[in-house]
């Protein structure tokens, strides 16, 4: 899955100088230091999104706060299309990404509330056919484990069998797909975020409660909390009059592309939300699991499971922040900002990146939706920094500025070195690899088959099980190719690189992101092709 997690993380110590704007810092300063009636604060809210909405290139974005048990802010900006448009409002349907997560973990606590499951069940109890790279981890792995990302496994692995979307990879594919994979670190030592095990965690809640993860989500949490505009698919969704198409803003101009197709189940990222009902979802994790009606939806002991670090990683140890801890719960990242705990999460699709942000201890809650991947995540972050600053209490630090001359910065490196390398392929003399040498079968252990064939005057790949990975290959140096994927709506354009042997005939190849900013759902490191029958001498 796209995560615009990864980008949140790379950003925010990144801090360039740039001159504070007066207008925000006076905003902020009443934020947090006046005792402003309801409205007040959504006025505030509002000239802070609107100066941030100035500054990026958005299409739209929607913004939920809520504050000692009611909303006091709800409303859409821009727009949910280029080509209709249509306004977004508090209403319009965003894909949520992975701040499905915590739905997913919260509906395994009810689970184990009705005593159908414990947090302790092995894995293997509910699925026999679960594998994981050796026996013992095989054996041990709990439902509590597919939620914590501390497998083992690395970054994103696996992330292909869905990203990007239109592969044929099913459950059963995903249920073995790190059983011949090499784990990065030791079990259960190191958060290594991982999206296909709460697809598997979706499948639990499947087998455990005799219905699907959509409808379990929709009936048990949706309906209760009277979440009843939000959807747990794409494919739920009956009409998209109100639906946020996703856009990229790549080469600062926005392009509108399709929303991503419906996936195996949504426990990792489907479900499809607006900020008004969201505001009722973080409600209900701010009153203990209670609906404004007073109804108790999950216990406050299963919170207190959700909001425990299970996984921790290193403080920044900000003096600015006074920082102490940072880790992962289940299906939320915990932390804390000057004494107040943080629960939080970032979610990203291709043109759809999203953040929540809780602060129990003030009892405040913070969610944006945007549909506009790239600066999507920069506007977030910006938004959602100066908001939880000004209640925290501490000065204003011009995050609108810094993210936006940040972002614009990084983007013009990532796309000059991209352009540097596909300009190399223009200065190519004689190319040094004989085609015949190369083309054929290749397969990968997890991924499956693949072919390098000739088309015309162009050498091709394509992939068997994702189609939308394939591409005519150029020529580039030495004993690499460049892969321009038909799947365009990211840049993940890749090296191709060929081992040889001592011919010059292939014998398999591995692949690397070309763009440093390459989202890490694009697991092209963990591939290995070999081919499939090797050229005989």
């Amino acid at each position: 899955m796209h995560n615009a997690f990864q980008l949140s993380l790379n950003v925010k110590f990144y801090h360039p100088k740039t001159s504070l704007n007066k207008a925000v810092i006076s905003l902020c300063l009443l934020f947090a230091f006046q005792s402003a009636a309801a409205q007040h604060s959504s006025k505030q809210i509002d000239s802070i999104v609107n100066d941030a909405m100035s500054k990026f290139v958005m299409a739209g974005a929607s913004i939920g706060v809520v504050k000692d048990g009611e909303i006091i802010h709800c409303k859409g900006y821009g727009i949910t299309s280029v080509k209709t448009k249509k306004k977004v409002n508090e209403h319009t349907n965003f894909g949520i990404a992975s701040n499905s997560k915590a739905f997913t973990a919260t509906a395994l606590a009810m689970l184990v509330e009705e005593g159908k499951i414990s947090w302790i069940t092995k894995v293997r109890s509910i699925i026999p056919e679960f594998k994981m790279y050796n026996a013992y981890v095989t054996e041990n792995f709990t439902v509590e484990d597919l939620l914590s990302h501390r497998s083992g496994m690395g970054l994103g692995e696996c992330d292909l069998m869905w990203f990007p979307d239109g592969s044929d990879f099913k459950m059963e594919d995903m249920v073995t797909a790190f059983k011949d994979v090499e784990p990065e670190s030791g079990f259960r030592t190191e958060l290594q975020y991982n999206n296909i095990l709460f697809f598997i965690a979706g499948e639990v809640i499947a087998r455990v409660s005799g219905m699907s993860w959509e409808d379990f989500i929709t009936n048990r949490i949706f309906s209760p909390l009277g979440m009843d505009k939000s959807v747990a698919s794409i494919s739920r969704i009956e009409s998209e009059k109100n639906l946020a198409k996703p856009h990229t803003s790549a080469g600062r101009t926005l392009q509108e592309f399709n929303s991503f197709s419906p996936q195996i189940n949504g426990a990792a990222a489907g479900i499809y939300a607006n900020v008004d009902d969201l505001c009722l979802w973080m409600l209900a994790n701010l009153n203990q699991g209670t609906n404004k009606k007073g109804k108790q939806i999950f216990s406050n002991k299963s919170q207190k499971q959700l909001w425990k670090l299970h996984t921790v990683t290193d403080a920044s140890r900000s003096p600015r922040n006074n920082q102490h801890f940072n880790g992962y719960g289940l299906g939320w990242f915990l932390g804390d900002i000057n004494g107040n705990m943080t629960v939080s999460h970032t979610g990203g699709l291709p043109g759809m990146l999203s953040k929540t942000i809780m602060l129990p201890d003030l009892d405040l809650g913070i969610v944006i939706l945007t549909n506009t991947s790239d600066d999507g995540g920069a506007f977030f972050s910006a938004v959602s920094n100066t908001l939880v600053d000004a209640y925290v209490g501490l000065e204003d630090y011009g995050w609108v500025d810094k993210y936006a001359n940040y972002f614009v910065k990084n983007q013009e490196y990532a796309d000059s070195v991209l352009r540097a390398v596909w300009k190399e392929t223009e200065n190519v003399g004689s190319v040094c690899l004989d085609i015949k040498n190369i083309v054929g079968n290749y397969t990968d252990d997890w991924f499956g088959g693949v072919t390098i064939e000739e088309d015309g005057d162009k050498v091709v790949l394509k992939s068997k099980r994702s189609p939308k990975l394939s591409g005519p290959l150029t020529y580039y140096k030495a004993n690499t190719y460049l892969v321009k994927w038909d799947y365009q709506n990211m840049n993940a354009d890749a090296y191709i690189i060929f081992s040889l042997d001592e011919t010059g005939k292939g014998t398999g190849f591995l692949v690397k992101g070309i763009s440093p900013n390459i989202d890490f759902s694009f697991d092209f490191e963990d591939l290995e092709f070999t081919r499939e029958n090797p050229i005989k001498h």
